[in-house]
């Protein structure tokens, strides 16, 4: 698929109707999501493999993956709102998810590859750590994730401990746009990261 029909079906996808500042209901950015999409299917982590994405929202990422030939693919969240607008925007889209109610830490099904893109833990300190731990725990080859920059040392060291390698760690044009009611900018540019990991094959 080219990269301007997958950002085009992404920019599609419906976003959350009532964000929930709680959750830290952010939106992945199309470009962004197509990034991380297109270095999994570089890197063979994606088609006729198994997909599991945790914190999914409304599936940006989760129907991307199937867009783009995984072998299944499925969506974890907690929102039920969020994972009924995800399910027809699969079914819009023609493509098969399985989009599941649950907590991060209450899944135990393993997969492939593991995509994300986590709370960033700016309304909850450490609201990212339990998907992180989740990641690291499930994947079964990679790890492709979005993260606050500042949490680079806390990722590498839990990549450490997991005997896992982070191939790459790149920063990504990320405008977080004005969505709940404490924002007061329009637009505000926030430091994130693509993060690679890898959990099979280390060198």
């Amino acid at each position: 698929m080219r990269h301007a029909t997958l950002v085009a079906r992404l920019s599609s996808i419906r976003p959350f109707e009532s964000p929930r500042a709680d959750l830290e209901q952010v939106p992945t950015p199309p470009e962004i999501g197509a990034a991380l999409l297109e270095s999994a299917l570089s890197a063979g982590d994606l088609e006729d493999r198994t997909v599991l994405d945790l914190g999914t929202g409304t599936g940006v990422l989760a129907i991307g993956a199937a867009l783009l030939g995984a072998k299944s693919v499925v969506g974890i969240d907690i929102d039920p709102s969020a994972l009924a607008r995800a399910r027809e925007e699969a079914t819009r889209l023609g493509v098969r998810v399985r989009f599941v109610e649950s907590a991060i830490g209450a899944w135990s099904s393993n997969a492939d590859t593991i995509l994300m893109n986590p709370p960033f833990g700016a309304q909850r300190r450490g609201a990212d750590r339990p998907f992180w731990d989740r990641a690291f725990a499930l994947a079964g080859r990679a790890i492709y994730a979005f993260a606050l920059a500042d949490s680079r040392t806390f990722i590498a060291r839990r990549a450490l401990v997991a005997n896992a390698y982070v191939e790459s760690v790149r920063p990504v044009p990320w405008e977080l746009v004005r969505m709940f009611p404490h924002h007061r900018r329009a637009r505000v540019p926030i430091p994130v990261d693509l993060w690679v990991i890898r959990t099979e094959n280390q060198p």
